[in-house]
C-alpha cells in the first residue's frame, strides 16, 4: 500500500491531484490518506508525529511524506528505506527521526527527473511517480545510494506538543516506555499532569497523560478538548516529573 502523509488539509486540489497521479501509475495498490493535516510547513514537528503513526504499517509500505516549505529549493528529493518499509519526500528533517528509530536505514537520493517538473509542487510530479514505482518494484534505475544527512545531533524523541486529533488530545513527539510511570507531566504555564491509563478512569473535565494507541505519550481531558482547556498550541514543550 502507499501512504499519503501531508500537510495539504482535506480541502483544496493538491491531495486529489497526487492521488490521481498515483491511482493513474499504480492502479492496482491501495492509496490511504494516511494524514493531511501534519504541522503545517513544519517539518520538524511532522518528523516526530510521522514516526508515530507510521510503526502500524506493514513491511513494503510506501510512505509518501509531503511537509515541503522548501520546495523548488536545495534540499535534495530523497527515499529512505527504514525497517522494510519506504519513505518517499524531502530531504528538509521530515524523515530523520524515521531513519533515528530504525533499526536498520538506507537513503537514496532521487536521480529520475519527470519531463514536466512544477518548482512548487514536487509532491505530484516528483515524488508520487517516484513512490508508484516502489511500490510496482520497479524503482531501481531511478534511485541512486546517499549518505543522508547527518542525524547525531537530532533527538529520538521530543518532549513537545507536535498533534492535535479530532477531540483536542495532544499527541506528543515522545515515545512512551515503562519508566515514565507514576511520573506527572509539568507544562510551562505551570499545570501537572498526572497519568492515567485511559479515560474512564479519571473524572469528566479532568486533564492526564497516557500511552495512546500509537505508543505515544499524550494529553487529553476526559470529555473535554486539551488544547483549549490547557491552552496548549503546537510546539508547546513539557518535563517530567
Amino acid at each position: 500500500m502507499i501512504g499519503l502523509f501531508t500537510d495539504f488539509g482535506p480541502n483544496g486540489p493538491y491531495l486529489g491531484q497526487m492521488e490521481a497521479v498515483l491511482r493513474f501509475s499504480a492502479p492496482n495498490i491501495d492509496i490511504i490518506d494516511l494524514i493531511n493535516n501534519a504541522p503545517l510547513s513544519d517539518p520538524w514537528l511532522s518528523a516526530f508525529l510521522l514516526a508515530a503513526v507510521q510503526r502500524n504499517f506493514p513491511e513494503h509500505s510506501v510512505i509518501l511524506c509531503v511537509v515541503d516549505p522548501g520546495v523548488g529549493g536545495n534540499r535534495l528529493p530523497v527515499v529512505l528505506h527504514a525497517d522494510g518499509k519506504w519513505f518517499v519526500g524531502p530531504d528538509n528533517g521530515l524523515l530523520n527521526c524515521v531513519a533515528i528509530q530504525a533499526q536498520a536505514a538506507q537513503w537514496y537520493k532521487i536521480a529520475w527527473k519527470p519531463e514536466k517538473l512544477s518548482k512548487s509542487f514536487h509532491g505530484r510530479d516528483l515524488f508520487a511517480p517516484i513512490a508508484a514505482l516502489i511500490a510496482l518494484e520497479k524503482v531501481s534505475d531511478q534511485i541512486e545510494c546517499y549518505c543522508g544527512p547527518a542525524l547525531k545531533d537530532c533527538p529520538s524523541d521530543l518532549d513537545a506538543i507536535v498533534y492535535f486529533d479530532h477531540y483536542g488530545n495532544a499527541i506528543t513527539g515522545r515515545r512512551y516506555t515503562t519508566t515514565l510511570d507514576g511520573k506527572t507531566i509539568f507544562l510551562a504555564g505551570g499545570e501537572r499532569i498526572p497519568q492515567a491509563g485511559t479515560f474512564c478512569e479519571v473524572e469528566e473535565g479532568r486533564a492526564f497523560w497516557y500511552c495512546n494507541s500509537s505508543g505515544q505519550v499524550e494529553l487529553a481531558v476526559n470529555k473535554g478538548r486539551a488544547q483549549q482547556i490547557l491552552n496548549l498550541s503546537l510546539g508547546d514543550g513539557f518535563c517530567f516529573g
